[in-house]
């Protein structure tokens, strides 16, 4: 596999299957705690979304594909904001659960137009990594569908995690709601006997 959809599995791998799963295990040893505020919300989504935008930056991706330590950071940050991100998401209750769906839902756009970008750009993005055929470096071709795949293994990821992350955090509302009002209707009934 090719450099750019190599760094794409790994990105999408830690944002959106370990971050998640470290967050849920987070959730789940930690049950007592306080509904986290809005703007913790505002600022886990703003990190997340800041984070990964820089890093997929041509001149900072190129960078951190030739070095191995500005990766590891990049990986590391990556994985770190997205852990936030999702442990914040997934503490919401109750009536403010609207409040981390509306977060996965812009998440999830921002996202799917990064991976847009890098599959419908008529052009090589990141020029760094391509090279002269004659030297044994890939070809502009050979990075235009590398950058091609990386996008399209965005686009697949963007649906399958946030999306279905609100669905999951809808449903779960719905559920709370109607518990709620089924003990509201036990108690009054309770009430007139």
């Amino acid at each position: 596999m090719e450099p750019l959809a190599s760094h794409m599995v790994v990105h999408i791998l830690l944002m959106n299957v370990l971050a998640p799963l470290a967050a849920m295990s987070a959730c789940a040893f930690w049950q007592q705690g306080r509904e986290p505020a809005g703007g913790a919300l505002a600022f886990a989504t703003a990190a997340q979304l800041l984070s990964l935008w820089l890093w997929h930056a041509p001149p900072l991706l190129t960078r951190a594909l030739a070095s191995a330590p500005l990766h590891l950071l990049m990986y590391g940050s990556l994985l770190l904001t997205a852990f936030l991100f999702w442990w914040v998401v997934l503490r919401f209750r109750g009536n403010q659960s609207w409040k981390p769906i509306l977060s996965l839902l812009v998440t999830s756009k921002l996202y799917c137009v990064l991976g847009v970008l890098f599959l419908f750009a008529p052009r090589v993005l990141f020029t760094g990594i391509a090279g002269d055929p004659g030297t044994g470096a890939p070809t502009p071709e050979a990075v235009l569908a590398d950058q091609q795949l990386a996008g399209l293994l965005m686009l697949t990821a963007c649906p399958a995690t946030y999306v279905l992350g609100g669905v999951v955090l809808g449903a779960r509302w719905l559920f709370a709601m109607e518990t709620e009002e089924i003990d509201r209707s036990s108690a009054g009934g309770e009430a007139w006997t």
